[in-house]
């Protein structure tokens, strides 16, 4: 597959005040003038693709904040397949002149590692990865967000929405962040709706478009009257939209796309991690080796509810369950819960106890099917 290498449009972004970054083990470091820094960026997709385009648009944002040139300091790569293919889009990418790399393809992981050992003086961070806490490189990293929480506000919405009772989920894969993913939806819409229950299938894909129609397709015949998804496009809303059933959205605003559907949307500010990450690159500063951002501050969020399709009250029952989040009253994975993953392990949660997401990595993991949640073949 063909790669290339994009130019980029600055969009109006909303200002983002500067995370300290942790202090080297080494003390005192001279840190990167602004001026020569260089970040890349690996796309599975392109800027077409709602996913990938979060990720430019954060790294967009984060180099503005500091008053930095995205048209001259920032390469990206499109179309970055998970294979061999991405070892040569890494090289093409340090012969550009990048000191860091990143990538929000979860493929791309071993990829960035191999890089790290050849190449010790760059730095590569990977959303959604695992390796960087445990594998004992000073120039590998990963960073994700505790997305759960604003897919289970989300869920509200779908919760108070439905008349069927029945949600339906299209995910692109099955792993931890996909389960994790849906399974919080679900709760939230359980949490002000105890009848409802879900339907969830898979494309084996990130993007394809004939797939996820297929899929979303399936869902509402079967009964689903609210839709919601974890794949890089946007499909499912298009979807909804046809068929005249709601959906709430994966990646930001979807009312332009579905504007009589459309609850809300939950989405991940990847550019919160992005200024935090080359502030300390500028700095002479540490990067954590695994970085989760949280609701609160911004690193991920809700769109607007669409008042015109919620029904009513949502805002209100979303807001009441923001702050219980925040204060520790109330928990995504909560008790009483039972579930068992694909392995055979079992997880049975008492009332009052909770699974804690994020503890061990910034990647979600939680992979336990639950009992409401029904996964088509």
């Amino acid at each position: 597959m063909g790669m290339r290498i994009t130019s980029l449009v600055l969009a109006g972004l909303l200002a983002l005040t500067l995370t300290g970054c942790g202090q080297s083990q080494e003390g005192e470091q001279t840190g990167l003038p602004a001026e020569n820094l260089k970040a890349g960026l690996l796309l599975y997709g392109s800027e077409e693709t709602p996913y990938d385009r979060g990720h430019v648009a954060g790294l967009e944002k984060a180099l503005t904040q500091l008053d930095l040139d995205p048209e001259s300091q920032l390469v990206v790569m499109e179309n970055v397949p998970e294979n061999e293919d991405c070892m040569q889009a890494i090289e093409e990418l340090i012969d550009q002149g990048c000191q860091i790399i990143f990538s929000g393809t979860k493929g791309h992981e071993a990829y960035l590692a191999e890089a790290a050992l050849r190449y010790p003086k760059v730095t590569f961070c990977h959303a959604g990865g695992y390796q960087g806490a445990s594998d004992n490189l000073d120039n590998t990293h990963n960073y994700y967000a505790k997305i759960q929480d604003a897919r289970y506000l989300s869920g509200i919405a779908a919760g108070l929405r439905t008349e069927t009772d029945t949600l339906g989920f299209v995910a692109s894969r099955s792993y931890g962040e996909m389960i994790s993913a849906y399974t919080a939806f679900y709760l939230g819409a359980k949490s002000v709706n105890p009848d409802v229950t879900m339907l969830v299938t898979y494309t084996n894909a990130w993007a394809d478009e004939e797939k996820e129609t297929a899929a979303a397709q399936s869902l509402i015949d079967l009964g689903c009257d609210v839709l919601s998804y974890h794949t890089n496009l946007d499909t499912t809303a298009a979807v909804a939209e046809a068929n005249g059933v709601y959906v709430v959205g994966c990646h930001g605003e979807v009312t332009g796309l579905a504007p009589d559907s459309a609850l809300l949307s939950c989405q991940i500010d990847w550019g919160t991690y992005y200024l935090y990450a080359l502030n300390c690159l500028l700095q002479g500063q540490e990067i954590a080796q695994d970085w989760c951002g949280s609701y609160s501050d911004g690193a991920c969020s809700l769109t607007a509810v669409n008042r015109e399709a919620a029904a009513p009250d949502t805002e209100e029952a979303i807001n009441a369950a923001a702050a219980g989040l925040a204060d520790g009253t109330v928990a995504v994975f909560a008790g009483p819960l039972y579930g068992i993953d694909a392995d055979g392990n079992q997880l049975t949660l008492a009332e009052g106890s909770y699974y804690e997401e994020n503890k061990d990595r910034s990647a979600p993991s939680f992979a336990y099917l639950v009992e409401g949640i029904t996964l088509l073949p």
